[in-house]
């Protein structure tokens, strides 16, 4: 189930198993048989404090879009409350341009349960929840398989590998909405209500699922935790940078001529994985533009893509990592529709809870739509600009923020091509009495 050939420059650390010839899930007597568990048996007999203590010390961030210290966001569970501890996984992978955490769902489901195990011993946790995005239903059979196995094999149950400690966990499935990928409407979600975000705080590590304190990370941050465990947070972390500890499933889509999920240490850089890992820009044409990190992340212009892929670089240039989704653009790549098919994501992916995300995306994509077309004014551009600006940081999730940010670097870094747009559109056909669209 490999999308693309190993390369050379790969660490393997979380795809160490996919080199197997056959393309089924692997097992769990395969997986036994290649160190499978052992990270787990080791946490066994570590208190949580130490556990805890050494994903800290492997840098190892959340894989989801933000980089929260993964270590950090398990010490703030409050291990003495008297309610039940839950463990979630967010496998509700719905970023265009991101598809790490399925390739590990379809080709090591166990790594994921030893890491899930893990974090629930770190905080005594008794249930636990991957919670599966609708579209990958067709996984679910797969990790119902290696859960099962689990049980057999008494890592999961009562009395979990004689240790006295019980811990049930099975997979719950979404219905194909991409704002459930935000941790408290994924939680909604979960618990049977709308999947609309709630206000925070309080977070989740204090009330989260059915307002007990619960660990949420996704697929590829659990992942990482067996071999921080078996090998050490100190041998982590000198995989990746200082503060980006590690190594990273970057999904390389677009116009490159060898696109796929590749695994490479925190930092790597850009152009390097679009040239000599993805075998540069397809066709032989001249890079335009990469957006980093999916498609909620500010894009970058070609002569701004020599820089290490982490979380400070990225932030200092005005982009995210995001959850790791490279996306290439070549020369003949009209902007402006790609901003508005971004855009097209955004408005009907919006869940209608908050007024500045379910207005705004509605009216950035009727915009830039008219814009594509060319049939909006010079005053449109500007507006597009201005309403994106005005809904950052103003709604109760990151999905305002997701369709903002990229509408206000496709504008300003290229904003030559809708003004030409529109100059080419009105030449041929002027648009009499044309309005700006907010007086529309």
């Amino acid at each position: 189930m490999l999308f693309n050939e190993p390369h050379p420059l790969e660490v393997k650390v979380l795809t160490r198993r996919f080199e197997y010839p056959n393309a089924e899930p692997i097992g769990i007597d395969r997986f036994l048989a290649t160190r499978g568990y052992e990270g787990f048996r080791k946490a066994l007999g570590m208190t949580p404090e130490q556990i805890i203590d050494e994903v800290k010390k492997s840098n190892l961030r959340g894989r989801g879009g933000a980089g929260f210290p993964t270590g950090m966001k398990w010490s703030f569970v409050p291990r003495q409350s008297p309610k039940p501890k839950y463990i979630v996984v967010n496998a509700d992978e719905s970023e265009p341009g991101t598809c790490k955490d399925r390739i590990i769902l379809e080709n090591d489901p166990h790594r994921l349960i030893e890491g899930v195990l893990i974090a629930a011993r770190a905080i005594n946790a008794s249930r636990g929840w991957i919670y599966i995005r609708g579209e990958y239903r067709y996984l679910i059979a797969v990790v119902d398989k290696a859960i099962e196995e689990a049980y057999q094999h008494g890592f999961l149950g009562e009395n979990i590998q004689g240790s006295g400690w019980t811990f049930h966990l099975s997979t719950h499935s979404g219905a194909g909405a991409y704002e459930c990928g935000e941790e408290s409407a994924l939680l909604n979600s979960l618990e049977g209500l709308r999947g609309n975000p709630r206000l925070k705080p309080p977070f989740p590590a204090t009330s989260g699922a059915f307002q007990c304190p619960t660990v949420l990370n996704n697929v590829e941050t659990y992942s990482a935790v067996p071999d921080i465990i078996l090998n050490g947070g100190e041998w982590y972390s000198n995989l990746g940078t200082p503060k980006n500890g590690g190594t990273r499933l970057f999904c390389l889509s677009g116009h490159v001529n060898r696109p796929g999920v590749y695994e490479l240490p925190m930092g790597f850089n850009l152009l390097r994985l679009i040239n000599e890992v993805g075998g540069g820009v397809r066709g032989g044409r001249k890079l335009k533009a990469v957006i980093p990190g999916g498609s909620s992340c500010p894009v970058l212009k070609a002569e701004e893509c020599d820089l290490p892929m982490d979380h400070e670089s990225l932030a200092k240039i005005g982009s995210m990592l995001g959850s790791g989704g490279v996306v290439v653009m070549d020369e003949t790549t009209d902007m402006v529709k790609a901003m508005f098919r971004i855009m097209k994501f955004y408005a009907h992916e919006s869940c209608g809870w908050c007024i500045p995300c379910r207005e705004g995306t509605a009216w950035l994509k009727k915009l830039l739509g008219r814009l594509d077309e060319g049939l909006g004014v010079s005053t449109d551009i500007d507006l597009a600009n201005e309403l994106a600006r005005n809904m950052l940081g103003k709604t109760f999730c990151a999905l305002g923020d997701a369709a903002a940010m990229p509408t206000i670097s496709f504008v300003e870094k290229f904003r030559g091509e809708f003004e030409a747009k529109l100059k080419s559109a009105q030449a041929q056909a002027p648009v009499p009495g044309a309005q700006p669209l907010a007086v529309l």
